[in-house]
């Protein structure tokens, strides 16, 4: 900064000579500040980048994770998953179809020594497949794993989360197709005894101890699997497609009465995860798509039970509507024909409830770029906060749905410029809906972007609030006993 000078013409020596506009204590006090700010500039530069430095350089520890979760599976043994896989191929079929889509498999006599044998291609088994899916994996050696964000650590102490690798839907599914008729009792019930054989390992280790469970992973896709054991699993978290199934039948029983609250003990969007359901139908991707002829299009049972009453109400106000297909069906493979062809020449594919709140078809509708017509007052879905659903679906009010010609107008109001956005931010997220990896077994690289990644993502984002519940549950007063209670959404 220049010192300010002047000339003074007027000086009684006549010589004209200059002196300072300023004294010198205040030229000292400038000097001064000057170089407090020199000072300070040359301190705040150093800090800024000694800084960035060490955030760049700082232990793992100190930030938070973002690029993984720590994951022990528990040392369950192999008849409690990969082998209940062999159980199932020892069958000749499953009577529950009409035609066996497992005869091809079944027909090459999958050995005894094969270590990952294929999971059923039936659709009602298939349809819940993400155990299979997230334990492959978890069982890919550690140089095919580099894209998954869960990493397996071999201590539980080093484990965010504790994986029970237990295919509870495949078990339910074989006593279902076995005897059913027991399905719901003890006395001669082979996945009751397995759903007590894991209980019975996983509450004797050290890790469910320290944590009550809390931390401890289960894959529960299909709404009955673990039924007999439900409340001993209730503080863990539960990777479930929705909160239908015994999780709504036993709400009852809770003393819960607040509309704002979840109306279940088993399940909540706190510590639980909606995953999806396996889609049956190809991906359809944007640049095949065609020309669309049809409105709407549905395929599946008419009647329904519980919140799937809804369901066949719709069905006789829109059936008879131009430009509308309700067609009824069982999904074997001449069922997956039509809907293929249905989905992929109609606008907008139908998604009302049936016994549980949400199905597969939802996600067949999106690998087939269908824009999804959500008819639900209150639903669930996967990886909302990383997925805004509303950018690629229709929602609507079960009330407005009930009202004669309203949805059909409804859709017909949408613009082709409104449907074509559909479907463009549709294409985008088919990918996050996708479980197979296209290995045998399911064991090798998994896709960045797909269902598993995107399941673990969820799990990590819960882990503050369960880590917070366990030690809460450790200052507990001994022989204090808090009743479960319902959560907030």
């Amino acid at each position: 900064m220049p010192l300010i000078i002047m000339k003074n013409n007027n000086s009684s020596n006549g010589n004209g000579t200059f002196t300072s506009l300023f004294s010198v204590p205040t030229l000292f006090l400038l000097f001064t500040l000057l170089s407090i700010l020199s000072l300070s500039f040359f301190f705040f530069s150093s800090s800024t980048t000694t800084t960035s430095h060490l955030s760049q350089n700082a232990p793992l520890s100190l930030q938070p994770s973002l690029s993984s979760i720590n994951v022990y599976v528990a040392d369950l043994p192999r008849s409690l998953n990969y082998d209940l896989l062999h159980l199932y191929w020892s069958f000749s079929s499953d009577s529950r179809l009409g035609s066996d889509s497992d005869l091809q498999i079944r027909s090459t006599h999958i050995p005894k020594t094969l270590k990952f044998p294929p999971y059923p291609q039936n659709p009602l088994i298939k349809q819940y497949s993400a155990e299979y899916w997230i334990m492959g994996d978890l069982m890919t050696p550690p140089e095919f794993r580099s894209g998954s964000f869960a990493k397996r650590v071999f201590d539980a102490r080093d484990a965010d989360v504790v994986f029970v690798p237990f295919f509870a839907t495949l078990s339910a599914e074989l006593q279902l197709g076995m005897a059913k008729g027991v399905f719901r009792k003890k006395v001669g019930n082979d996945d009751y005894l397995r759903q007590r054989e894991v209980m019975g390992f996983v509450k004797n280790t050290e890790a469910w101890k320290r944590s009550g469970g809390r931390d401890h992973v289960f894959v529960l896709t299909d709404p009955v699997a673990m039924w007999h054991v439900k409340d001993e699993i209730a503080p863990a978290i539960l990777l479930v497609v929705d909160f239908g199934g015994w999780y709504r039948q036993d709400s009852k029983s809770s003393n819960c009465t607040s509309s704002e609250m979840i109306q279940h003990t088993q399940v909540s969007v706190l510590k639980d995860v909606i995953v999806p359901y396996t889609h049956l139908l190809p991906r359809l991707h944007l640049s095949e798509n065609q020309e669309r002829h049809n409105l709407l299009y549905f395929k599946g049972a008419k009647h329904r039970h519980r919140g799937g009453l809804v369901r066949e109400k719709i069905w006789d106000l829109v059936v008879n509507e131009p430009g509308v297909i309700m067609e009824e069906g069982f999904p074997n493979a001449t069922g997956r024909e039509q809907s293929i062809r249905g989905m992929r020449t109609s606008e907008f594919c139908l998604n009302p409830a049936g016994d549980t709140p949400t199905s597969c078809r939802l996600f067949d509708a999106i690998q087939s770029l269908c824009i999804p017509v959500i008819v639900s007052d209150d639903i669930e879905l996967p990886f909302e906060g990383m997925v805004d659903y509303s950018e690629f679906s229709v929602f609507v009010a079960v009330g407005d749905a009930l009202k004669p010609s309203w949805l059909v107008n409804h859709l017909k109001s949408f613009s082709k410029e409104q449907k074509d956005k559909f479907r463009q931010n549709m294409a985008r997220v088919q990918s996050i809906f996708v479980y197979d990896n296209g290995h045998p077994g399911g064991i090798g690289p998994i896709p960045l972007d797909g269902a598993v990644n995107h399941i673990w993502k969820k799990v990590h984002q819960k882990l503050p609030m369960i880590k917070e519940a366990i030690i809460r549950e450790k200052r507990k007063p001994p022989g204090v006993s808090v009743p479960r209670r319902c959560h907030c959404t």
